[in-house]
């Protein structure tokens, strides 16, 4: 695999930032941005121990993976709203407290014996999550710019893949002393809040020497430069968490029952993730240009994996998709930056975020459907690739379109 992306230095950037927090400031802003990741997969081996507790629950069998799903949901329907919260109180000060709110909703479950309130304190963690991921997203779009800012954005997508593996494993570890252990894991908030606190501090933004704008000639946020983006985020989030989501039920299909080789796999995979987040903080030039190719990949490891017919050309299709969506993630998010201002920041990554968990949260729903439809879960990731090969068959053709166009269309 490549090298490891060590952390840019800010004095690379085109809008250097004025303090000199260095290292610390990006760990914490990539610890925050792994929270949400947490909350997506820590639980997940420990479901079946849940839903034997609270069996004699009514409609236990649809309420406990909710409890898996909620926060996911929360966090797309109220994002966009964490965003303009984000502008208008500041980021720091909604980071420390949604951080520590983390930490005490989350480790609720470890004292709630009614499973309905447990659902109800994983919706509220989709709140706190839906303000750490949009905090810790704007202000790395406000501390850096230019190819620093693509790059910590990349950092951002490896750091989220390779704790998704991680909190997975430690999830299912902790999860041998009781279905309850793993939310212990939600008290780290209680360790970051202090530290951000402390060493997070407000960004000077790009035009602060300008003189401020009249109150009438204030520029309305760009909602047309983001429709574009923010939809096909919503595809690309769908792309993204196919194989994570699907791979352990594409192995059963052809016959692999280990847990230890499903795990394997899905390990490999992340780290493809990792690898092409790695190739696209190393590659210069505009992310636009290269998203054609991105879905491409995509498309060609979802066809890989339609046509497989043993597991090991399974896993050799999730890899090459992965290292696409690697890819695929950054270079959203990088071309959503670069359509916002300072002030507009906190609610265009709000926008972004919700599009993207919106995604998240709606794929295995219309793979299930597709695999009503077509009969094999197989057959609907080849859909899936049929879809993204025809976004990267559409983008390329937009490419060719005058410059100013191309950027309200994507």
């Amino acid at each position: 695999m490549s090298r490891p992306v060590s952390l840019p230095s800010p004095t690379d950037s085109t809008h250097p930032s004025t303090e000199n927090a260095g290292p610390l400031r990006a760990m914490l802003l990539m610890a925050g941005s792994c929270l949400p990741v947490l909350g997506a997969v820590l639980i997940a081996p420990v479901l079946p121990k849940m839903q034997e507790h609270f069996a004699a629950v009514p409609g236990a069998k649809t309420l406990v993976p909710v409890v898996l799903t909620i926060p996911a949901l929360a966090l797309a329907l109220l994002a966009p709203f964490a965003g303009v919260i984000v502008d208008r109180l500041g980021r720091i000060r909604l980071l420390v407290w949604a951080t520590l709110l983390y930490a005490l909703l989350g480790t609720a479950p470890l004292w709630l014996d009614s499973l309905e309130a447990i659902v109800i304190s994983r919706a509220l963690v989709g709140v706190t999550e839906a303000a750490i991921m949009t905090c810790c997203t704007t202000l790395i779009g406000d501390h850096y710019s230019g190819r620093v800012r693509d790059r910590y954005l990349a950092l951002q997508t490896m750091c989220a893949s390779v704790s998704a593996t991680a909190f997975f494993v430690i999830g299912g570890a902790a999860g041998s002393a009781g279905w309850r252990a793993p939310f212990w894991i939600y008290a780290v908030g209680l360790l970051l809040a202090p530290a951000m606190a402390a060493v997070l501090s407000k960004p000077r933004p790009e035009n602060a020497a300008a003189p401020e704008e009249p109150a009438a000639e204030k520029k309305q946020f760009p909602v047309r430069r983001l429709a574009g983006i923010c939809t096909l985020t919503v595809f690309g989030a769908m792309v993204f968490y196919t194989v994570p989501v699907e791979m352990s039920y594409l192995l059963d299909g052809l016959g692999v029952k280990s847990t230890g080789i499903i795990g394997l796999a899905t390990a490999i995979a992340s780290l493809a993730t990792v690898a092409g987040s790695v190739v696209f903080a190393k590659r210069a030039g505009n992310p636009a240009g290269r998203l054609p190719l991105v879905f491409a990949l995509c498309a060609a490891g979802f066809v890989v994996i339609a046509l497989a017919s043993s597991p090991v050309v399974v896993i050799a299709g999730a890899v090459l998709n992965c290292l696409g969506t690697g890819m695929l993630l950054p270079s959203l998010l990088t071309i959503a930056m670069s359509r916002l201002d300072y002030a507009d920041r906190g609610r265009g990554t709000g926008l972004w975020t919700a599009a993207f968990f919106a995604g998240e949260f709606i794929c295995p729903l219309v793979l299930l459907a597709l695999e009503s439809a077509t009969g094999g879960l197989a057959r609907a990731v080849g859909i899936l690739g049929l879809a993204s090969a025809l976004t990267a068959g559409g983008l390329l053709l937009g490419s060719r379109r005058p410059a100013a166009q191309l950027g309200e269309a994507v």
